[in-house]
């Protein structure tokens, strides 16, 4: 009986054990824990200047069946997905019909007795809220960072999400990067590309406030710190002459705007983000090529040495449809300035995607769509989002950052209480 006894604690211990090894995050978000090498396995990085990108496998070497999503260029250029201005909506994009399990954007700003909470829902237009319609007949993908210019100024997406194909519109919770317009410039929004074949996103630091701090004032101290860095870089001799920086942080002729997406296209920048990414798009197909072979599902991002955010997809073809405008976002943070580091090393790189993923968690979705969890511990931060849907079940998108405490060096913009009546 003594022997039952010390087998049943022993028992019990190794449960409790378990259990608190789960609770602590020693495993990865995105996968069950293995062994060694947690859910994923780094590879040898690949440099352009003082980017560093070090792909990353599974360890089982599992990859889902192909997904069967519509990312948002894809479906801005085809015309099945439509973003506008809240306020016009109840011209026609918001379809007001009854249906037996409700509509899938729930009336918030329902006045009593108001017969249609579909019109009163949208009174005019908000900086941090656009309507969207995905008319396409598949789910809609869209990642926090991805940027669309275009109505009374330009925006950014907050927060990966999902969007069912042909569903009602949907409020987009987005945050501005063009504090300085409120004046329509189109009635519907494009995704911001310069080229046909891709859309932009905003670089790392922009994108962690809109992800992480999601505050306004802190996405436009960011943008406006971005967007000074990026113009004297522009405006710098090139690198072969050896001369110094422009000194003086204003914007050079060539890049007055308070829009970051009109900055990263002004033709200097653009081509020194060019000049940053290209041994990473220039041979676009050769370098997905070899992320295919490895079956790469996404990568782990160092600048100047540090190691600052990882981006993992559920396959390799999602990273691929991605690739140009995540390389691009990583190649504008390259450029800003900042202390410079030893290069990490592969162990290091995993030690970051290993880091536990389990000291606070919040959770959001829409029932049986998706979900999109927030873990935070230590100095990093996770973001994963699930694919409910059927026939999906598994992790679609993951972000993971280092925190960072931003500057405040740069003074904060100015802005008109008129500007947002």
């Amino acid at each position: 009986m003594k022997k039952l006894g010390w087998i049943g604690l022993a028992g019990a211990f190794l449960w409790a054990l378990t259990a608190l090894l789960e609770q602590t995050g020693v495993r990865a978000a995105g996968g069950p824990a293995e062994a060694e090498h947690g859910p994923y396995r780094v590879l040898a990085p690949i440099e352009s200047g003082n980017l560093l990108l070090f792909p990353v496998v599974r360890t089982s070497g599992k990859s889902v069946s192909a997904t069967p999503f519509l990312t948002l260029d894809e479906g801005i250029k085809s015309g099945q997905v439509e973003v506008t201005e809240a306020g016009r909506a109840q011209g026609g994009l918001v379809r007001p019909r009854d249906r037996e399990d409700g509509p899938s954007i729930r009336p918030q700003f329902r006045l009593p007795g108001d017969p249609n909470p579909w019109l009163t829902r949208y009174r005019g237009d908000q900086v941090n809220t656009l309507v969207l319609a995905n008319n396409s007949g598949k789910p809609l993908l869209l990642l926090a960072g991805e940027i669309v210019t275009g109505g009374k100024q330009d925006r950014v997406i907050a927060k990966d999400r999902i969007v069912p194909a042909g569903g009602d519109p949907i409020d987009l919770s987005v945050f501005c990067i063009e504090p300085g317009r409120w004046t329509e410039s189109s009635p519907v929004f494009g995704a911001s590309a310069g080229a046909a074949t891709h859309g932009f996103m905003v670089q790392p630091t922009v994108r962690q406030q809109a992800m992480v701090a999601k505050d306004q004032q802190e996405v436009w101290n960011s943008v406006h710190r971005s967007i000074s860095q990026l113009s004297l870089v522009a405006s710098a001799p090139a690198a072969s002459a050896g001369g110094p920086v422009a000194a003086g942080g204003g914007f050079n002729p060539g890049v007055n705007t308070t829009s970051y997406a009109k900055a990263v296209q002004n033709s200097e920048i653009s081509s020194k983000v060019d000049e940053a990414a290209a041994p990473l798009t220039k041979s676009r197909e050769q370098v997905l090529a070899q992320l295919r072979d490895e079956h790469a599902i996404g990568v782990v991002v160092a600048v100047r040495g540090e190691i600052v955010w990882a981006d993992l997809f559920a396959d390799t073809e999602l990273l691929g449809r991605y690739w140009t405008k995540l390389v691009r976002s990583y190649a504008a943070e390259s450029l800003t300035t900042g202390e410079t580091h030893p290069a990490p090393t592969v162990a290091d790189a995993e030690h970051f995607l290993d880091a536990p993923a389990g000291g606070t968690e919040t959770s959001e979705g829409d029932v049986g769509v998706y979900r999109y969890r927030e873990l935070r511990s230590g100095g990093t931060e996770t973001f994963v989002l699930e694919s409910l849907l059927p026939g999906t079940g598994y992790d679609v998108h993951i972000s993971k950052l280092r925190l960072k405490t931003p500057e405040r060096r740069l003074r904060p913009m100015v802005l008109s209480p008129q500007i947002y009546r």
